[in-house]
């Protein structure tokens, strides 16, 4: 009997273990053992970096859906990078936000194609009707005003992380 749970719990951890590795595949979640921030830099014209920022990596359909809602706040120097696997028209939200940000949409050849400041929603609004769009593989999302604060615009460069 005492042998036949052991089995059973076996079983059961097997199954849960398998499932939880299903859903990293198919990039539901992401990977618990996995690096979850880069360092994006925005560079001038001779290459010089304009604003280096710590972004967490969002790169998951959950991960992509929730972005910076559960977040109360972003100091300067830090943001969010959402990931997709190739460049297309992308229309972020501000649902559920509870602070504005800059959204920096970024195209396949690292370059900025698109800057909308997005103020946080009213009192009575979700922030799901403020939609701001843009082409992009990458979207980054800072705190609201560090673009122009860093004279980030249209056209500059951007290295993700330390592969470039």
């Amino acid at each position: 009997m005492a042998l036949e749970r052991v089995w059973k719990g076996l079983l059961v951890v097997a199954a849960v273990g398998v499932v939880a590795l299903l859903l990293v595949q198919l990039g539901v979640v992401g990977a618990p053992w996995s690096d979850d921030r880069t360092e994006v830099r925005v560079l001038d014209d001779d290459g010089e970096p304009k604003a280096t920022i710590d972004a967490e990596i969002a790169d998951t359909p959950g991960e992509r859906y929730t972005g910076l809602s559960d977040h109360d706040a972003l100091e300067d120097g830090e943001g969010m990078l959402f990931v997709h696997d190739s460049e297309g028209e992308r229309t972020y939200v501000m649902r559920d936000m509870d602070f504005g940000i800059d959204i920096v949409f970024i195209g396949a050849d690292r370059e900025i194609t698109t800057i909308h400041s997005a103020p946080e929603p009213g009192p009575d609004e979700d922030g799901a009707d403020q939609e701001y769009t843009g082409d992009a593989q990458w979207v980054l999302e800072v705190p609201i005003g560090y673009a122009d604060e860093n004279g980030i615009e249209p056209g500059d460069e951007v290295e993700i992380g330390s592969d470039d």
